[in-house]
């Protein structure tokens, strides 16, 4: 049996489509702001794998509360991958593009140095940090831009305010691999699967969805699979002021991880197809 931490969010949800006899944990199961707690429960249940798909995600806020943030995204990880190795069971770990400072335009590679602008990002760096030195085998799972029909998302807005507005004004400066959840999450039950059979391939990849878009480009698409006639405006970083700075540069190179796991990045475009006719029909 698989254990996973998260069972509200959005990969977590996907995850429970997925893999149903796997075992979640919600906040009430398993506060990830008392990491103690959360190695305990995987010592009790004694599950073949353990993924985390749960963090502290609000970027902005965590600017106000980087020693939350921290908890969740740092020592409990780590507590977490300690007692995997403890047991000598699989580990994955989901963590984020914001550990890059953005810099430069090729896509960022696994071992590429880390600077990230803000809190969140620091955060979430210090928990692979504590994953890798908890050693036995794990795998961190770097992703961006992630969207699907759950939770609050950058495609659900647009949806949103598309059908309100004549016109939206979305940052063009950003480019990055918008990502569906439904495919992170299988790229988690594969890469487990994997790492049950091969410690090997313990390490740190990359997952995002292709082709790499800037934030209005991402917005476009959505807004003409809704067949809305919203008009989307480039706007620079500069004019959409946020508490914490984004990397401009958000693209990651996925090549590792398609040549350990078989993954092939997937086309977010037919995501968003699939998702605004489910959204429509099913609201």
């Amino acid at each position: 049996m698989i254990l996973v931490f998260g069972k509200t969010g959005q990969v977590a949800t996907e995850l429970q489509i997925l893999a149903p006899t796997a075992r979640f944990l919600d906040r009430a199961a398993a506060d990830l702001a008392d990491p103690a707690a959360c190695a305990r429960m995987i010592r009790q249940i004694k599950p073949r794998a353990v993924i985390n798909a749960a963090a502290y995600t609000d970027v902005d806020k965590a600017e106000q509360e980087e020693a939350a943030a921290a908890r969740i995204n740092s020592a409990a990880p780590g507590a977490m991958a300690a007692a995997c190795a403890a047991l000598d069971i699989p580990f994955v770990h989901i963590s984020t593009d914001y550990i890059f400072d953005g810099t430069g335009s090729r896509p960022c590679l696994p071992h590429d140095p880390a600077a990230p602008l803000g809190a969140y990002g620091r955060t979430k760096l210090a928990g692979e940090n504590n994953v890798k030195k908890a050693g036995g085998r794990w795998a961190i799972l770097r992703t961006s831009w992630v969207f699907s029909a759950h939770g609050n998302n950058f495609l659900k807005t647009m949806l949103r305010l598309s059908a309100q507005r004549e016109t939206v004004s979305i940052v063009a400066d950003q480019i990055g691999g918008p990502t569906p959840a439904r495919d992170v999450a299988a790229a988690c039950l594969e890469i487990t699967s994997q790492l049950m059979n091969d410690r090997e391939k313990t390490g740190t990849y990359h997952f995002a969805g292709t082709p790499d878009v800037s934030w209005a480009e991402f917005a476009r698409v959505i807004i003409k699979a809704a067949d809305l006639t919203c008009k989307v405006t480039d706007i620079p970083s500069s004019a959409y002021p946020t508490a914490a700075k984004r990397p401009a540069n958000s693209r990651l190179g996925c090549d590792a991880t398609s040549k350990a796991f078989g993954l092939r990045r997937p086309d977010w475009r037919r995501a968003v197809i699939s998702i605004e006719k489910q959204l429509r029909e099913h609201p």
